[in-house]
C-alpha cells in the first residue's frame, strides 16, 4: 500500500467513504462523551472485521443501538438481542452484540467513576495530553502503545469485552488521542 495516495494516508485509499472518514473524523481529539460511546461501540464490533466493513454499517449500527445513547443501549434485553440477530443492519454477532450491552454498563460505571469518559481516556497518556505522532510511512504506525496497553488492560479487567490492545490503538487513533495523520498527509497540514 502507498503511503500517501491523492495527498492524504494511503490507508484512505480512493474509496469516498473511508476519504469522508479520513478527512473528518479520523484523527481528531473527540471530548464528549456520545462520540466516544459510538466509537467504543464500533471499534468493538470491528473486531477481527476490516474497518470499512463497519463504516458501511454505520447507520445499521446508529439504529441497532438507539443512535449510541449509552443509557438506553445498558437497559436493552435479551429480547433485544433476538431482534438485532434478525437485523442485516449490523454484523450478526451474538456475542459482540451481548458485549456492546455489557460495555455500554461498564461505560456508565466509569462515568461515574471518572466525571467522563474523556477523564478515563486521559488518565493513561502523560500530562493528560493527546499523543501525535510523526510518521513519514504507514509501516512505522504500530498496532499498539503502552496508552493503549494500560487502558485495554484496564477496560479487561473492569469487563470490557472485544477491546484488546490493537482495537484499543484502532480506537485512540479514529477519537483523536492519538493522531497517526502521516507527515505528508492533507489532515496533518491543515491542522
Amino acid at each position: 500500500m502507498k503511503d500517501i495516495i491523492n495527498t492524504r494516508c494511503g490507508w484512505a485509499g480512493t474509496d469516498e467513504l473511508y476519504i469522508k472518514y479520513h478527512d473528518e473524523e479520523w484523527g481528531r481529539l473527540v471530548t464528549d462523551d456520545k462520540t466516544l460511546f459510538e466509537f467504543l461501540v464500533l471499534e468493538s464490533a470491528q473486531a477481527g472485521l476490516a474497518w470499512i466493513t463497519i463504516l458501511r454499517k454505520r447507520e445499521g449500527y446508529k439504529k441497532a443501538f438507539h443512535h449510541f445513547d449509552v443509557e438506553q443501549v445498558a437497559r436493552m434485553t435479551s429480547e433485544d438481542i433476538e431482534q438485532l440477530m434478525q437485523f442485516d443492519g449490523i454484523i450478526r454477532n451474538r456475542l459482540k452484540i451481548k458485549s456492546t450491552i455489557t460495555n455500554a454498563k461498564l461505560f456508565l460505571a466509569i462515568q461515574k467513576e471518572f466525571g467522563s469518559f474523556y477523564n478515563y481516556i486521559l488518565s493513561f497518556f502523560p500530562d493528560k495530553k493527546p499523543i501525535i505522532n510523526k510518521f513519514k510511512s504507514l509501516s512505522e504506525i504500530p498496532v499498539s502503545s503502552p496508552e493503549s496497553d494500560a487502558m485495554s488492560k484496564d477496560m479487561k479487567k473492569r469487563g470490557f469485552k472485544f477491546f484488546g490492545t490493537t482495537i484499543c490503538y484502532a480506537y485512540l487513533q479514529a477519537t483523536g488521542f492519538i493522531n497517526d495523520h502521516l507527515t505528508g498527509c492533507i489532515c496533518r497540514k491543515n491542522k
